[in-house]
């Protein structure tokens, strides 16, 4: 009998990091089934594609206002404890909406109150999380960490909306609130388990100009690298013209004429692109060209949301999915990469926290446009119109910042990790 040798992936080896990964995992597949069980929910409510689409625009705006001051919070307390905070606060919410579920009162101001409450915490877990990875391994584990993040990302966004589309259909749609609230105690657990985590905590000046001084300088370190400002308006315009998350009940009902099972598939369609992409890109040692890939692989994304709207099958409609989670996931890689090698630890959390504005705000405000353009024109419209937006924006950026279209990574590594390492 041939015996084949089990590779344990680098980050793994580490304990904290292991906890970490598998409270994420089991956290983010309750968060994936929550938000979809939301559009399916706001879809049952009303038949309007504003009022579902206007979930997006309750999210954003706490994110909007916040989430810079997150990333300040990450680079001068402790990421733990905060985290302890976001996820118990996340926990709430859930168990508030799954609870007037099943009373059978709630009403979509509920789920666009508590929503906000949610993406409140957002503004402060995500700077936190993505900050604290470097906390729990060595700079030479890094790529595996990340590369592992992306993982449990995609496992539990497959996961979630396809659990989540069994449970309502034959369980009750309060019970994906519910268990959404039991899964953020996987973190927790992770964190008490962990125990302290070392991490350099530089001096926090008071007050309110010394935080604005903070965010202040996060804004002059992206200005100042064209690559990084590029890449995050790229996201930004992608997916304010791309994104279609809320239309899709209406696609699902209304157009494919499928149950809530079959919507639960088509909600994990681009997580299983985004897989499938993953698991391709870690054979590959090296990416050169990688600006070039950037903007192709968003061209791609374009064209595969308007070939969504122009399907009227179930496997063509998974088709696109998969096509547009592996555009989208291929563009993430290179974006994280490129920002994570460019940006030394200090200033790391307000990096990211002003780059969630840029990642939330074009799927959020997205859903919006794409919400009034269904209500004028029709879901199939909306779609369309906004793959071709997507492939407009791509041509603009790439005229107004040369440095992304040439861009090839390689001349960035060795003193991007000079300065990381002072």
């Amino acid at each position: 009998m041939v015996k084949i040798p089990l590779h344990i992936p680098p980050a793994l080896r580490y304990r904290n990091y292991t906890l970490y990964w598998g409270g994420m995992l089991v956290s983010i597949m309750g968060s994936a089934m929550q938000m979809a069980a939301l559009l399916w929910h706001l879809r049952l409510l009303s038949d309007q594609p504003i009022v579902v689409s206007g979930i997006g625009m309750a999210r954003f705006l706490p994110i909007l206002i916040l989430a810079p001051f997150g990333g300040v919070v990450a680079d001068h307390l402790n990421r733990r404890s905060i985290l302890f905070l976001t996820q118990a606060t996340m926990a709430l919410t859930a168990a508030v909406l799954g609870l007037l579920t099943s009373l059978g009162i709630i009403q979509i101001w509920h789920i666009y109150l508590l929503s906000m409450v949610q993406a409140v915490a957002i503004s402060f877990d995500l700077p936190a999380r993505q900050s604290m990875v470097p906390n729990l391994v060595p700079r030479q584990v890094y790529p595996n960490a990340y590369s592992m993040q992306s993982i449990a990302s995609n496992i539990g966004n497959i996961l979630g909306p396809a659990v989540g589309g069994l449970v309502i259909g034959y369980v009750g749609q309060q019970y994906t609130y519910y268990f959404n609230a039991v899964s953020y105690g996987a973190l927790i657990l992770a964190l008490v388990m962990m125990g302290s985590i070392p991490q350099e905590i530089k001096p926090h000046a008071r007050g309110m100009r010394a935080s604005l001084g903070s965010i202040k300088e996060g804004v002059q370190f992206i200005l100042g690298r064209p690559v990084i400002l590029s890449s995050m308006v790229l996201d930004f315009i992608a997916t304010f013209f791309s994104s279609a998350n809320t239309l899709l009940p209406f696609i699902a009902k209304d157009l494919l004429h499928v149950n809530e099972v079959g919507y639960g598939w088509l909600a994990s369609g681009q997580s299983i692109g985004a897989m499938l992409l993953g698991l391709i890109i870690s054979q590959r040692a090296n990416l050169r060209r990688q600006g070039a890939l950037l903007l192709g692989s968003v061209i791609i994304y374009g064209l595969a949301t308007a070939f969504l709207g122009f399907t009227t099958t179930f496997m063509l409609a998974m088709l696109a999915l998969i096509l547009i989670g592996g555009a989208d996931a291929f563009s993430a890689i290179i974006r994280n990469t490129v920002r994570q090698l460019q940006t030394p630890d200090y200033i790391r959390g307000r990096m990211t926290s002003i780059n969630q504005i840029f990642f939330q705000g074009g799927p959020q405000l997205g859903e919006i446009e794409a919400g009034l353009m269904a209500q004028a024109f029709g879901t199939p419209f909306a779609i369309i119109s906004g793959g071709i937006g997507c492939i407009l924006g791509v041509v603009l950026i790439a005229l107004r910042w040369p440095q992304l279209r040439r861009y090839d990574g390689a001349e960035d590594v060795e003193p991007v990790l000079a300065m990381a390492g002072k």
